[in-house]
């Protein structure tokens, strides 16, 4: 089955929000199928989905966050809501309302090819520059070759954004017919991920959103250089004030995006294949 998606910058929002909308009622037919009649269905208990509808959920909600990431790289004069906060050190740093939780956008022109800058360019690696302090980062399921569903755990030592918590979430990752590379990564409704990992007795751990993120790596005209763009949008949860959450994630975004592109700078060229690359070494 092949997952190939067109390159489509320009797909309307309305058409992405009605997308979503499909995602969320598919979700929840699926969710009243496994319950008794008369019976509603209540957040505080796991969804019993099957294998199948769950790769199809996945794939559905995974092809959307493809979509709005190829979006967010579009020309800033288009009016798609994208406003410039800050420009320095070679980052542009820009933010779009959408609700109490601004997404965040980071951009940078990097003097490396494509390839090498890929190989760092997934949930668990980016996962280690939000906070050091990562605890766990391992894949629950795979759903295909390109897209598994991984959890991100962080210890009690962790940063106030991620002191505690967890993200049960989905990578996707898909080459464009232009040779741009794209990494979808958002959580799972906690309905489902509290299907395929209950929370841990006894662990005081506190299960965030992460609404949207990703990578967007294309190659420049220029020989060896890429534009690289991190998108997030985040709910930790608990306790954390909204403006609080908006003002952390934007110190996020410049701190991912710079120390990933230092990594990537100071790492050993990729010739052939980069899918051994580890960027430890």
């Amino acid at each position: 089955m092949s997952l190939y998606i067109k390159k489509k910058k320009n797909m309307s929002l309305s058409k992405l929000w009605s997308f979503r909308g499909d995602c969320i009622q598919y979700s929840l037919k699926v969710s009243n199928s496994h319950m008794g009649p008369g019976k509603r269905p209540s957040h505080a208990q796991p969804w019993s989905v099957s294998d199948d509808s769950l790769k199809r959920f996945v794939l559905h909600a995974s092809e959307s966050c493809i979509q709005d990431l190829l979006s967010a790289t579009g020309d800033q004069n288009r009016g798609d809501g994208w406003k410039i906060l800050a420009m320095g050190g070679g980052v542009e740093i820009s933010r779009r309302s959408n609700g109490p939780l601004n997404m965040l956008r980071g951009r940078r022109i990097l003097r490396v090819p494509l390839s090498q800058f890929k190989a760092v360019a997934t949930a668990i690696d980016t996962a280690k520059q939000w906070d050091p302090n990562l605890a766990e980062g391992r894949h629950i399921k795979d759903i295909h070759e390109n897209l598994s569903i991984i959890r991100l755990r962080f210890s009690e030592s962790s940063k106030p954004l991620f002191k505690n918590r967890e993200f049960i979430v989905y990578e996707r990752r898909e080459t464009m017919d232009d040779g741009t590379f794209v990494v979808g990564v958002a959580s799972v409704p906690n309905e489902i991920a509290k299907g395929l990992l209950p929370k841990s007795r006894g662990k005081k751990l506190v299960r965030g959103l992460l609404l949207q993120s990703g990578w967007v790596i294309e190659a420049m005209e220029q020989s060896n250089s890429c534009m690289v763009t991190y998108v997030v949008q985040m709910d930790p949860a608990g306790w954390l004030p909204k403006w609080v959450v908006n003002r952390l994630s934007m110190r996020l975004v410049v701190m991912v995006i710079n120390d990933l592109s230092k990594l990537v700078e100071n790492s050993t060229p990729q010739i052939e294949d980069d899918s051994d690359f580890d960027p430890s070494e």
